[in-house]
Order: C-alpha cells, then structure tokens, then sequence
C-alpha cells in the first residue's frame, strides 16, 4: 500500500461485493520500497513460543521520531519516510491464549531497500514492549543480518543460520565497551542526583559491573 498509494483492503472489500476495480495494471505506480515486521508475543529464545501477560507498557514507534534518529546518520535515508503501526492493542491490554498473539505489523517506506532497512531499523529500537515476552529482539537481528540485508533469504533462513535456535543478540567487543560507558554514565547521573543539594558531591565513582 505505502508503495503503490492504494488502500489494497478497500480493493478487495470493493471486489468481493462484485465491483470492478477501479484502476488498471497500467495505472498503478510503484515509489520506493516498504519494508513489513509482524511483532508478536512471543519469545525467540523458547522457540517462538506464543507469551501471554499484559502490556505495562506500550510505546509505538512514530514517523516523526524514527525519521528524525535516521536523519542524523543518513539524511538521504531520511526523505519521505513514513512508520506506520497497524495494531489493535494499548498499554494494559491482554494478551490471552484464545487469540492470535500477533501484537502489530510494522511498516517502513523509505526511497529505496537501503532506506527501509534503515528506517525499521530505527523504529524496532523504539518501539518499547514491556510485560510480555515479545519478537522485537530477533526482528532487530534481522535488520543487520547480512543475508536479510542482500535480500538472499529463504524459508530456510532462521534454521539455517541459527543452528540449535536463536539464543539471543551477542555483544561483540566494541559494543560491550559502549555498554558498558552507558552504564556508568547512568551510574555517575544518579549518584549525582542523589547529592544535589549535599554540601559536597562526589568527582570519583567506583564502577562496579557484574
């Protein structure tokens, strides 16, 4: 839909009451490339076990926000984005077993692949699910993985790059330094918070990460 402009449910709404449709193969233009994430409740490192709980917490990723993380890095990438969140739930919703655990689709358009994955990129680091057991994570992987990115992909794909099932995002050494610097600097932000108004604040903190 975002490619093309069309509502594609009208379309087939339209069709199935016995109406023709209302534009013709020639008339339909393609513009740039979407890119689609369907996030469930369910958890990657069970198998892709369906999660039941509430969501405590619900945030969805919007266009202005995703745009504005990916204009810092890659303006071009940027242009005429568009997030968009097909979902039927909120924050304190349930999610039960009677039902489908399919939270939303996921959408990102941008001018190109290149853009999309950008984009989507973008917006699974900012969507936030609390409360549940969520796919977020291994969607996330996705985005990066070189296979998904040259568009070499499979139904094959999870078995065969993630013999023994998927066991989580791993840290190579550069992140888990970054890690670790944002972690102090939270550290050194709350300890100063908490001496604000002392007659002395501290210039030293003991790091200690386990």
């Amino acid at each position: 839909e975002l490619v093309s402009g069309l509502d594609l449910v009208e379309q087939m709404i339209r069709v199935g009451q016995g109406e023709t449709l209302s534009i013709t193969q020639d008339q339909v233009r393609i513009n740039g490339w979407a890119l689609e994430s369907r996030v469930y409740a369910e958890d990657p490192l069970r198998g892709f076990l369906p999660s039941t709980g509430r969501l405590e917490r619900y945030v969805e990723p919007t266009t202005e926000v995703v745009a504005g993380a990916v204009a810092t890095v890659d303006p071009q990438a940027a242009e005429g984005a568009t997030v968009r969140v097909d979902s039927g739930v909120k924050e304190w919703s349930d999610i039960t077993m009677h039902y489908d655990p399919m939270i939303s689709k996921l959408v990102t358009h941008g001018r190109d692949r290149t853009a999309a994955l950008k984009l989507m990129s973008a917006a699974l680091d900012r969507y936030v699910i609390d409360g549940l057991a969520h796919n977020i994570n291994f969607l996330r992987e996705m985005m990066d993985h070189p296979r998904f990115i040259s568009g070499d992909i499979d139904t094959k794909l999870i078995e065969v790059e993630f013999k023994g099932g998927y066991k989580g995002y791993q840290l190579d050494a550069a992140q888990q330094q970054d890690l670790l610097a944002v972690a102090g600097a939270i550290q050194w932000k709350q300890v100063v918070a908490a001496h604000a108004g002392r007659p002395s604040t501290p210039t030293q903190l003991p790091l200690v990460l386990s």
